[in-house]
């Protein structure tokens, strides 16, 4: 398992694109550009200092309101969430099962 340094950068590596691409070049406050998602600032606010993470319908708002893609962001979250667990679990051991 990886310190807690690591996994703060990481953390802010995955949610830069939603604040540096999209937010900021548009100045947008936290609380205007929870208006637009037609979230609360709370709810923004948690994405964006990894407290929660982003939710298919999240995503679709994300999509629809920078013009991108909901799998984008939903597959940054998979990515992330994956990376998350690996640092957790470390090794894991099962048996392994196969079909005759």
């Amino acid at each position: 398992m990886q310190g807690q340094g690591s996994s703060a950068f990481l953390s802010l590596l995955y949610k830069q694109p939603l604040k540096e691409l999209c937010i900021e070049p548009l100045n947008l406050t936290v609380t205007e550009a929870a208006e637009a998602l037609g979230v609360s600032r709370k709810t923004l606010s948690a994405i964006l200092n990894c407290r929660a993470g982003i939710s298919p319908e999240m995503a679709i708002r994300l999509g629809k309101a920078f013009d991108t893609s909901p799998e984008s962001w939903l597959n940054q979250q998979m990515h992330y969430d994956l990376w998350q667990a690996e640092q957790a679990v470390g090794d894991i051991e099962v048996k392994r099962l196969s079909v005759a």
